[in-house]
């Protein structure tokens, strides 16, 4: 059974950046495709990135692509997203996720693991 504890979450003013991190316990991130996903009030959960167990192939969701960037340190078998240049739009309480190592997938449905989340807030 995987464990995941999201952190780093806060206030931002916009333009400005923030670093999330998703600490692992129960199982090497490097085994599992990690996801960030994020949910804004009143809507679905949605996709942001992921990073692939093997190969560490990585996809955006056009929305954050060439603002956030996702990472993984297998010593510290932790995933960090660090988020650039937010936008008020981005606010939403965010979620890291673990699918299996193999997954290329980016519906929630495909994860398996879910963290508890960290609230993202970016003022205009």
């Amino acid at each position: 059974q995987v464990q995941l504890v999201e952190s780093g979450g806060g206030l931002v003013q916009a333009g400005g950046s923030l670093r999330l991190s998703c600490a692992a316990s129960g199982g090497r991130v490097s085994m599992y495709t990690m996801g960030w996903f994020r949910q804004a009030p009143g809507k679905e959960r949605e996709f942001v990135t992921r990073i692939t167990g093997s190969g560490g192939s990585t996809y955006y969701a056009d929305s954050v692509k060439g603002r956030f960037t996702i990472s993984r340190d297998n010593a510290k078998n932790t995933v960090y997203l660090q988020m650039n240049s937010l936008k008020p739009e981005d606010t939403a309480v965010y979620y890291c996720a673990a699918a299996p190592g193999w997954a290329f997938t980016t519906t929630p449905s495909g994860y398996n693991y879910w963290g508890q989340g960290t609230q993202v807030t970016v003022s205009s």
